[in-house]
């Protein structure tokens, strides 16, 4: 079973938070696709609906949202995901990876679409209490 870092941004207090999502939890992931709305009851925060916003391979390469099905493509890009040019009118071949979640992905962006009763931030305090006594 995969393992993803799942990073979480708040949009309401603009603040991002880390999720290590295993086993069951990356399970609830996987085959869903970028830009999909989810339940993130699986990650352990009661009642918050999630919007898959991006994410990332092993080797660095990102995923796109308009690209359907799994696995890598070679694609052609101007501005865009995966490719800033340098001169106006650049254009480069670029390997991208398609939009539905895999085992091959490391990192999953997200941000949170509806709100549960309990906030984000009492869900990771204690986290950030014991990083501070360190």
């Amino acid at each position: 079973m995969a393992d993803f870092k799942v990073v979480l941004s708040d949009p309401k207090t603009g603040i991002s938070y880390k999720v290590e999502a295993a086993g069951a939890m990356a399970g609830a992931l996987m085959g869903k696709k970028l830009g999909e709305t989810v339940s993130a009851d699986a990650l352990g925060f009661e009642g918050y609906k999630i919007e898959l916003t991006g994410a990332t391979d092993r080797t660095g390469i990102p995923a796109r949202k308009d690209l359907p099905g799994a696995g890598k493509r070679k694609l052609l890009l101007s501005e865009s995901t995966g490719f800033r040019p340098t001169y106006d009118g650049q254009r480069q071949r670029k390997t991208i990876r398609a939009s539905e979640i895999t085992s091959d992905f490391v990192q999953i962006n997200a941000k949170v679409v509806e709100y549960g009763k309990k906030d984000l931030a009492a869900y990771f305090a204690p986290e950030e209490a014991e990083a501070a006594a360190e």
